[in-house]
């Protein structure tokens, strides 16, 4: 029996927003001949059992057009051969898929997204895919799908401002010993999926009609899921005396916003995430300059995660309690900017003499993380943010960085990390002494020391005894060229990451 699943737009939930996955995926126990191109697998041991009968079937043709072509069967490896006549197929698609005890779900998701595209660019309609004989039987379901997903992933676009969008649809049969199986584990992946898709969608816009009101807005629509959504206002902010929040608003018009979205899944003490939520990063007074300043739409791609986690655990009805605080503003400059050299009141009851207004991402986090501590008292803590050139520079963008004192926590991330293709590397937690102010309890930013951890070390100050784990995921939100899972745009960052630890732990 084939078990057909549609993916669409609609589910993204976001009317400001027009993007399209163009994908259709079947799981059936038999294989499509009447598809356009054929993939089959073929790993460095050259174990493949459907590979074989197939060139058995096609007279050995298949051996001899690897053999000619040097295919070794390494990971990623292709070897694109015009189907003989027996078949009804155009062309078969060998791919390698490397040492089979390497072949995993982390590897079969790039594979998805970066054979989809080859099969997007040849303009192919259909496909079928032969996945029954990689592995044992629920990994194979587990491979399908995450092939499957990676595919959807990587052909998610944001087209709302192209003139003749692509409609180019791929339909997918895949060939598995249990669909049922198959279409179980992927059932679940296209719900995180979706939060992937809110999170790029929130990201690529531009910062016009992505505001601190539209964010709040996008969320709000969420709320046909469970999902429970509180908004405070600058008045309310300011009220609580919140003065990092409400300050680094200030200069623009909207004011700041700090926004609350709770997914009940449990009566456990709630994992709180906290992102940070500028919405365009001028610098402040502290203007940036560059074409890099294009970029700062994406400075609240740490708030789109969070939103986009949220979504993902309702729509798997994962039972976790997960709260996500999303501290929002546009950091702009006005006569009513926070200026360098003023000094503001946490909500922590600290002083922060502000050096450089462009290191507002820390202020907006110190307000947020107090609030999810003071309202949810949260078993854990994990704030995510595109905070500071210094990770782009230590790290560069394949990787995020990850800064705790928690060994376990940090552990246990980046481990799910590695599951996701969204990969973390710890830096250390140090440098206090550098926060010092000659007129205010700390600086915003360090007087020397390495720039990422000196400013996790401020963080620091306000998680309390709450068990905390910062990630600065700067240079991982946007992206200029399709690869592996990810289409141009913001990419979605920490949402599969956040989804595969909590669903695991």
């Amino acid at each position: 029996m084939k078990t057909t699943i549609k993916l669409s737009a609609a589910a993204l939930l976001l009317s400001t927003c027009i993007s399209s996955q163009a994908a259709d995926f079947v799981f059936s126990s038999q294989l499509n001949t009447a598809a356009q191109t054929l993939v089959v697998f073929y790993s460095q041991e050259g174990k493949n059992k459907q590979f074989k009968a197939l060139n058995k079937q096609f007279d050995g043709q298949l051996q001899r057009a690897v053999e000619i072509e040097n295919f070794a069967g390494n990971y990623a490896e292709v070897a694109e051969i015009i189907a003989p006549q027996k078949s009804n197929f155009s062309r078969v698609l060998v791919v390698g898929t490397g040492k089979e005890e390497d072949f995993d779900k982390a590897s079969a998701a790039k594979l998805g997204g970066n054979i989809h595209a080859r099969l997007v660019a040849n303009k192919v309609n259909t496909a079928s895919i032969i996945f029954d004989d990689i592995t044992g039987l629920h990994a194979n379901a587990e491979l399908a799908a995450n092939f499957a997903h990676g595919a959807n992933l990587r052909d998610h676009r944001f087209e709302k401002y192209k003139q003749k969008p692509n409609t180019h649809t791929v339909s997918y049969t895949f060939d598995v010993t249990d669909s049922k199986q198959t279409q179980a584990k992927y059932a679940q992946l296209e719900s995180i999926q979706a939060g992937v898709f809110l999170a790029r969608d929130l990201t690529t816009e531009v910062a016009t009609e992505m505001t601190p009101i539209e964010f709040v807005n996008a969320a709000q629509k969420l709320t046909s899921l469970g999902i429970k959504i509180t908004v405070l206002d600058p008045a309310q902010i300011k009220e609580l005396g919140m003065g990092a929040l409400e300050a680094v608003g200030r200069g623009s018009k909207q004011g700041s916003r700090l926004l609350i979205a709770h997914y009940q899944g449990s009566s456990d003490a709630p994992i709180a995430l906290i992102g940070k939520g500028i919405t365009f990063d001028s610098g402040g007074y502290s203007i940036k300059t560059g074409s890099s300043i294009a970029r700062m739409k994406s400075d609240m791609a740490g708030a789109a995660a969070v939103l986009g986690t949220v979504k993902a655990m309702a729509l798997t009805k994962a039972e976790k309690n997960v709260v996500g605080v999303m501290a929002m503003a546009a950091n702009m400059v006005s006569e009513s900017s926070v200026a360098p050299g003023d000094v503001l009141r946490t909500a922590e009851g600290l002083s922060v003499e502000v050096v450089n207004t462009d290191a507002e991402g820390r202020l907006v986090l110190s307000d947020a993380m107090w609030y999810a501590r003071k309202y949810f008292n949260p078993e854990i803590m994990v704030d995510i943010a595109t905070l500071t050139g210094a990770k782009v520079r230590a790290l560069g963008n394949e990787y995020a960085a990850i800064i705790s004192n928690d060994d376990t926590l940090v552990s246990q991330l980046t481990y799910a990390g590695k599951q996701v293709n969204e990969n973390l590397w710890r830096l250390p937690l140090g440098y206090k002494e550098t926060l010092k102010s000659d007129i205010a309890d700390l600086s915003n930013v360090g007087s020397s020391g390495p720039g990422a951890t000196t400013a996790a070390s401020f963080l620091e100050h306000f998680a309390g005894d709450t068990r905390w784990v910062h990630i600065d995921m700067a240079g991982n939100a946007l992206t200029t060229e399709g690869k592996n899972e990810l289409s141009p745009g913001g990419t979605g960052f920490g949402v599969r990451l956040f989804s595969e630890w909590l669903l695991a732990n």
